[in-house]
């Protein structure tokens, strides 16, 4: 084998077993109340949990009424890096739309949005 093979062979061994940083967007794992939720008590917190961590205090939360009424919810301080939560207005019977905003770790704005709804 001549010696710019060897070289060559080397270099691409070397960039194979190098560990490189993965940047990857926030996904939500999870939430309280889930989406899709159907709850009998009202809840008092919202909490969002992702796959990684987020730039809290670039993100924003609203909560939208079956009206169309929206409200903007302050971010909670403190807690998992990987979590979002904010204190829920008192809520009466009905469907809420849950959207938010993240900034991903790597830089990306990530949206989304789900439904719950409180029956009593």
């Amino acid at each position: 084998m001549s010696r710019l093979a060897r070289l060559a062979r080397a270099c691409a061994l070397a960039l194979a077993v190098v560990p490189v940083p993965v940047a990857a967007h926030s996904l939500l794992l999870g939430s309280t109340p889930a989406p899709d939720a159907v709850v009998a008590t009202p809840p008092a917190r919202l909490t969002l949990r992702f796959n990684n961590r987020i730039e809290k205090p670039l993100c924003r939360v609203r909560l939208i009424e079956a009206g169309g009424a929206a409200r903007e919810l302050t971010p909670l301080t403190g807690g998992p890096a990987d979590q979002l939560a904010a204190t829920l207005p008192e809520l009466g019977a009905g469907a809420y739309r849950v959207e938010w905003q993240v900034l991903s770790t790597d830089g990306h704005v990530v949206t989304g949005r789900f439904s719950f709804a409180v029956k009593r």
